[in-house]
């Protein structure tokens, strides 16, 4: 009886570790990319040099001092995209060159331009698509895919924990009581 169950745990490790090693082949190359474009990206230089720096804006400042750079960049999207829906807006006060993102959307629904304005004067400083989840990340979750990719996605993350869990039956089944040292637990 115990000779059946390890055969059937090997077995079924190995039928389900080939199929389940092509999604997490997958799962680890496009997280090792997502992870180095966030590492070496754009957004995480400006975080590490906003660091230490202290906001010039407080809580207790007055409305002027977020709401003005708020209004120049509006004045300047309206010039950029007029009649564009508005999507969210950021402020990043730190740094040196503060600035003010407007995200628009689409008249019919849907994420399309990422407006990034100097916070001081509200002059374009760029223009560019906006996706609400960067395309590599879409990928990486299998989101890029559709619902359908969502679904595989926690089905190889499903995979990679009944692997782990067959993998540990397989390991401490083979387990031999009579060893001693480091192999008791390697053998």
């Amino acid at each position: 009886m115990h000779i059946n169950k390890t055969r059937f745990f090997r077995q079924w490790h190995r039928w389900i570790g080939w199929v389940a090693a092509l999604f997490l082949t997958w799962a680890a190359g496009t997280g090792i990319l997502v992870a180095a474009r966030e590492f070496w990206g754009e957004d995480e230089a400006i975080r590490e040099a906003t660091r230490d720096l202290v906001s010039p804006v407080l809580t207790t400042s007055p409305a002027a001092a977020f709401g003005d750079p708020v209004g120049r960049a509006m004045a300047s999207a309206a010039k950029s995209a007029p009649g564009a829906p508005i999507d969210k807006i950021e402020v990043q006060f730190k740094g040196k060159q503060p600035t003010v993102t407007v995200y628009t959307g689409k008249p019919t629904g849907g994420e399309d331009r990422k407006l990034v304005f100097d916070a001081n004067t509200g002059a374009l400083l760029r223009n560019e698509d906006y996706a609400d989840k960067p395309f590599l990340t879409r990928l990486h979750s299998g989101e890029a895919f559709g619902d359908g990719g969502l679904v595989a996605g926690m089905l190889w993350g499903f995979a990679l924990l009944l692997m782990s869990v067959s993998g540990t039956v397989i390991y401490l089944r083979m387990h031999r009581p009579n060893r001693t040292g480091l192999k008791k637990v390697f053998w």
